[in-house]
């Protein structure tokens, strides 16, 4: 259960459900255990200098070692930067939870939550 989070200059003009379909496939196409990528934008209208941090946060698996994670940052970038359309500082972080993080899916009976089968926007 990945997490994304795009904190970026309000300055820009970027779609943002494209760039986290965008990270969510990549991821998945690397991994196939990931799942749903849950994500978030945060505008911030003070700053100084056009810029976009990006910062995606995996569980830690045997597989995802140093190879992997390099691999997966150039895929991320590369997709991401398909939807930029301005100049900007760009920063991508992927970072790996610890041991003791807990994470799974709360269901209240009745309510339908949105799954990554629901999202066929192409």
């Amino acid at each position: 259960m990945p997490h994304v989070e795009i904190k970026y200059s309000d300055n820009l003009d970027i779609d943002n459900n494209k760039i986290f379909d965008a990270i969510e496939k990549v991821i998945n196409e690397k991994d196939i255990s990931a799942g749903e990528c849950k994500s978030r934008a945060y505008p911030c209208s003070v700053y100084k200098y056009s810029h976009m941090l990006i910062t995606v946060s995996l569980l830690t698996k045997p597989h995802r070692d140093k190879a992997f994670t390099q691999e997966l940052s150039e895929e991320l970038e590369t997709a991401i930067k398909t939807h930029l359309n301005q100049s900007l500082h760009f920063s991508l972080n992927i970072n790996y939870s610890l041991e003791y993080y807990t994470t799974n899916i709360h269901v209240v009976e009745g309510d339908r939550l949105q799954r990554m089968t629901d999202n066929d926007r192409d």
